[in-house]
């Protein structure tokens, strides 16, 4: 079995052939401007308006918590906005971080992955402003993805980790 492939880098820039998904995690409110998603819309403006628009229509569809919305960027590359969190703010309930959701949607990703013969690249999701630990998230990844055969590259700014 494979593992996650760790490297130093930006995830909006994966460095692999075929087709892409690039995964985040993203909250419940409809908040987007801090951590991760600031340099998605830098290089690709669609995932923050689907998202919006997604929030905004909520009444009608499936925006929650373990959600995911897939959106095209480039030709072979897709960004999978997932919901994995609740509010942005750490107050008497936790950090904002919701493993289950983010266990859920990395499902879903996994699906899509398969569906599409894409590998998956992400930073540590749901370890930013979500407040989680890696510890936690990893093996959601590897039970969700790795297990399943898609191939996952997580991206660290710095210094590579394992």
């Amino acid at each position: 079995m494979s593992e996650i492939m760790y490297v130093r880098g930006d995830a909006t820039v994966p460095s692999a052939k075929g087709v892409k998904l690039i995964a985040h995690v993203c909250n419940d409110i409809g908040g987007w401007g801090k951590g991760f998603v600031v340099a998605l819309s830098r290089r690709w403006p669609a995932p923050e308006a689907a998202y919006r628009a997604w929030h905004r229509e909520r009444a009608t569809n499936d925006f929650g918590l373990g959600a995911v919305q897939f959106v095209q960027v480039e030709p072979y590359v897709w960004v999978a906005n997932m919901i994995g969190q609740r509010g942005i703010r750490t107050g008497s309930k936790g950090v904002p971080v919701r493993y289950e959701a983010i266990d859920t949607a990395l499902d879903r990703l996994a699906d899509k992955a398969l569906e599409l013969g894409a590998s998956v690249h992400m930073p540590r999701i749901g370890c930013g402003l979500a407040g989680g630990k890696w510890s936690r998230v990893e093996p959601l990844i590897i039970e969700r993805l790795v297990r399943r055969g898609v191939p996952v590259t997580v991206y660290d700014h710095g210094e590579a980790r394992s």
